[in-house]
């Protein structure tokens, strides 16, 4: 998850908060690799208002998908790399070699499909961006209200925003953007803040 299809874990309330060696309790999902753990802390559930770096998350979501978020981290950088740091209007007119590039680097997913989707995705942000000013602006739009995880609550892995999102992306031509994986997203760039109470890190 990214920190979070979690809907397909069923753990007991005292298994959901995990306590680690710097003494600093957090949700559970993070365990204890200090990738995750920085990324929990510093990251998810962080609003980020920049474009290029909210594309890149819904990049990353995409190629998250059936796969661990934490193979996704321990990737990112390669994954920057190769796509020219997810700049969408570079991004956007790869052609074939680039495909083929790609698909010979070892240090990304090398998935056909994503990385194609990521490339029209490209396209599609440029119109986005275009039509609305940002990305960041027009995803204002689907902000739930605020959540109050508590130790018992349920957790969801869609919601009725990020279902709305979803069609709305698929609508204008976007790919790989499914409810479940919008949901990701909306925790990843922080408009869902789904820290559990009783975490340090939840406001």
């Amino acid at each position: 998850m990214t920190g979070a299809t979690w809907s397909t874990f069923a753990l007991m309330a005292t298994d959901r908060l995990r306590t680690g060696s710097d003494g600093i309790t957090r949700c559970w999902w993070c365990g204890d690799d200090p990738l995750y753990v920085r990324y929990h802390d510093d990251e998810w559930g962080h609003e980020v208002v920049d474009d290029t770096r909210l594309f890149e998350k819904l990049c990353l979501e995409g190629f998250q998908s059936g796969l661990s978020w934490l193979t996704i981290l321990r990737k990112r950088e390669n994954f920057r790399a190769a796509f020219d740091g997810f700049d969408p209007a570079k991004v956007a007119v790869y052609g074939t070699a680039e495909v083929q590039r790609l698909l010979n680097d070892a240090g990304i997913v090398r998935h056909r499909g994503k990385i194609e989707s990521t490339i029209n995705n490209a396209a599609r942000m440029l119109e986005l961006e275009a039509a609305h000013g940002s990305l960041y602006a027009w995803v204002q739009q689907f902000r739930p209200a605020p959540t109050n995880l508590t130790l018992t609550s349920e957790f969801r892995a869609t919601c009725p925003e990020s279902v709305a999102m979803s069609k709305a992306l698929k609508k204008a031509g976007w790919s790989f953007v499914g409810p479940t994986t919008m949901y990701a997203f909306m925790q990843a760039m922080g408009l869902v803040d789904d820290h559990l109470e009783g975490c340090e890190r939840r406001p």
